[in-house]
């Protein structure tokens, strides 16, 4: 079927699929640090993570599937109850603890329903430094309920030796009530747009729009983060030349984001067609740096010109 002439969604040719099927990996062996360096692998979690180095991880990024009933291309999650669902988390992330520097930070996503699971998990083994709140603005309305149009994300660390770089992420907020000091703007300037400052990154983030059809990033993956949102991540808790690592990649969107902020990466995911997707994606990318709504270092509102 022919897309509409505004529909930048990415698509996979069968050409495609077999050129980029050479380029994952299935790994059988324990994998080096090399091997797991900017690779996309094409794995089941738990036969892969005997496999992987250990602490050779400084960031962990995990966007699992939530406690619902979802369509993942030809796989179904199943929604279970909250303790099943937390015994599930907690059988993955114990494995992944030996692959994490002590420096490491981790972030895992969740909605709703998943996320008081995700919080005991994370008490068993981190640090837990703060749960980020953002919004969907593509939420569905509910007569019978609120608005479902938020997710979660856990921020942890293993120990109290860890990276957050705040000037990296500071975002560039219009001025309600510009207050001056004798006349001169107060931690404010004026453009020819409007009066703007840049403030410090906070856990609540409005910002981020959703990839859809009309958005170069968007991919037939039912669950995809931005780009942008990845990048914040990416920019307050990892230097150039880290190691972000993704086990539930989708698409791809972590080590694209990685990779255009000079960073390295390692993703894992069970489906073939979506690590195709990645490695499109990846191609792409390093012909264009742009992240929607980041330029020149500074993170924009949402719909800022």
């Amino acid at each position: 079927m022919k897309k509409a002439p505004r529909n930048k969604t990415l698509t996979l040719s069968n050409t495609e699929r077999r050129r980029y099927r050479r380029h994952y990996r299935t790994p059988q062996k324990k994998l080096s640090v090399l091997e797991c360096t900017n690779a996309v692998i094409n794995a089941d979690l738990f036969r892969i993570m005997p496999l992987l180095p250990e602490r050779f991880v400084d960031l962990l990024i995990i966007d699992p599937p939530y406690n619902l009933t979802k369509l993942f291309n030809k796989r179904r999650f199943k929604k279970m109850t909250s303790n099943r669902y937390e015994d599930w988390v907690d059988s993955w992330l114990s494995g992944l603890l030996r692959i994490l520097k002590p420096t490491a930070s981790i972030y895992i996503c969740g909605d709703w329903r998943s996320s008081a699971a995700l919080h005991r998990v994370c008490e068993k083994y981190f640090i837990v430094r703060n749960r980020i709140t953002f919004e969907r603005e593509k939420g569905r309305g509910a007569k019978n309920n609120w608005k479902n149009n938020s997710e979660d994300i856990w921020f942890c660390t293993l120990t109290d030796d860890y990276t957050f770089n705040a000037d990296a992420v500071k975002l560039k907020r219009k001025v309600i009530a510009p207050y001056r000091n004798n006349g001169t703007p107060k931690d404010w300037t004026v453009e020819k747009n409007g009066s703007f400052r840049l403030t410090y990154p906070s856990n609540i983030w409005t910002d981020i729009t959703i990839p859809f059809w009309s958005m170069h990033e968007n991919t037939p993956h039912p669950t995809q983060k931005p780009e942008k949102l990845m990048a914040k991540i990416i920019l307050a808790s990892s230097h150039n030349g880290d190691m972000v690592f993704d086990p539930f990649s989708g698409a791809g969107t972590t080590g694209v984001a990685a990779q255009k902020l000079n960073r390295r990466f390692c993703m894992i995911d069970i489906d073939a067609d979506y690590c195709c997707y990645a490695l499109k994606r990846l191609a792409a990318a390093r012909k264009d740096q742009s992240i929607q709504g980041y330029n020149d270092g500074i993170f924009k509102d949402r719909n800022c010109q």
